[in-house]
């Protein structure tokens, strides 16, 4: 008989893991091949902790632990009855007493939430479908089952709501039927439960502190106006260091393109056979020193005299807050330009205007150049290769 259990039961196995490979979306991230077996495990720790049940009846708490998300491969609604049909048309393949395939069916259906077990078996595979509460991969498999909500649309929580929700399962929903269980796993499961509050109660802690920021900032609008100008001027850097991606980009690509005609078709020009190459020739490369050219223009820094005296600030005609307005100047006279400007709060927000309107005029200046740049390298490549074209076809 327990040979013919193994089997069986092997064969379920296989059964379920072609079955998931073939059919199950790879949006069930939760209820997968690797969650029944790790239900399965758990029934049979259970099994191997109980030495009264028969070996029939380990057979069809493994059955039912193998085949009982078998359902997910048809619908997500109803899982439970799919399984079930699943099962029974497996179990009449392979010749399984009438018995045992209602006993399994039963098993599977009060993996059902909401079904109460009625029978030690049907608690054994309870418990060992809800085994992952008193494990340490807990955490693992509850963000698991929350992501596969999810993308389900069945519902979507945010990880406070579903810490509720897991806390109201722990404390409400759930409870362990079997000896072995209660003994052996509420412990961890009590564990689970304890930094799940303590987790709660640090979102709670961090939630008030939010409020208490938001209000401080509500009633501090300097903050906001402070914000502005950071987020403001860091996306000017940005922009400007994209410009100069793009220009290093076009003086990479022109050099290579010169380097390969140096190269390659240098040495070939001068023979008179290649004659109706040097046209084609002479507008790449034309067009790449222009595109050269045009990019090391828009990258050209452009530093001014580095001075300014103390009329300059008084009548606030500087920008001291670009280095090529004070670079050649002493530091002390610098300083005191600073400490004059920060006297006031409305000569810092002029300061800081200065200094975001120079950033844009500059990259005005660059954007401007590198899209002619752009232009001229697109003209080169097209016209060359249209010269390349009808020289070659003119021979």
């Amino acid at each position: 008989m327990k040979n013919t259990m193994n089997s069986i039961v092997e064969k379920a196995d296989r059964f379920v893991f072609e079955l998931f490979k073939e059919k199950l979306p790879t949006t069930f991230v939760y209820h997968n091949y690797t969650h029944t077996k790790r239900v399965v495990k758990s029934a049979q720790e259970i099994i191997d902790n109980t030495p009264s049940l028969t070996d029939s009846e380990k057979e069809i708490i493994l059955l039912a632990a193998w085949l009982h998300d078998s359902g997910y491969t048809v619908s997500l609604d109803n899982h439970e009855t799919h399984s079930i049909a699943i099962a029974k048309e497996f179990l009449e393949k392979e010749g399984v007493d009438q018995k045992i395939m209602q006993q399994v069916a039963a098993c599977i259906e009060v993996t059902n939430v909401q079904v109460p077990p009625r029978t030690p078996l049907e608690e054994i595979i309870k418990d060992a479908d809800c085994s992952h509460f008193a494990k340490d991969y807990f955490k693992e498999t509850s963000e698991l089952l929350r992501q596969e909500m999810m993308l389900h649309k069945v519902h979507n929580y945010s990880p406070s709501e579903w810490l509720q929700e897991t806390i109201k399962m722990f404390t409400k929903n759930h409870r362990f039927y079997t000896v072995y269980a209660i003994k052996n796993w509420t412990a961890v499961k009590n564990e689970n439960l304890i930094s799940l509050l303590n987790e709660q109660a640090k979102q709670i802690k961090n939630e008030k502190k939010e409020v208490l920021k938001a209000k401080i900032k509500n009633e501090n609008p300097e903050r906001g106006i402070q914000t502005l100008y950071r987020v403001t001027l860091r996306n000017h850097l940005k922009l400007s260091d994209i410009a100069d991606t793009k220009a290093n980009i076009l003086l990479s690509v022109n050099a290579i393109i010169i380097t390969v005609i140096i190269s390659g078709l240098g040495s070939k020009l001068d023979n008179p056979s290649n004659a109706h190459l040097l046209l084609p020739t002479f507008i790449l490369m034309l067009f790449s020193v222009a595109s050269i050219i045009g990019a090391i223009l828009s990258t050209r820094p452009n530093i001014s005299s580095g001075r300014f005296d103390k009329e300059d600030v008084l009548d606030k005609k500087v920008n001291i807050l670009f280095f090529g307005n004070f670079h050649k100047m002493p530091f002390q006279d610098f300083t005191w330009a600073m400490n004059e400007t920060i006297q006031k709060r409305e000569d810092i927000y002029e300061a800081l205007n200065k200094d975001l309107f120079s950033l844009g005029v500059v990259l005005n200046r660059k954007y401007k150049l590198l899209r002619v740049t752009y232009i001229i390298f697109m003209l080169g490549i097209i016209l060359s290769v249209l010269a390349y074209i009808i020289s070659f076809s003119t021979l």
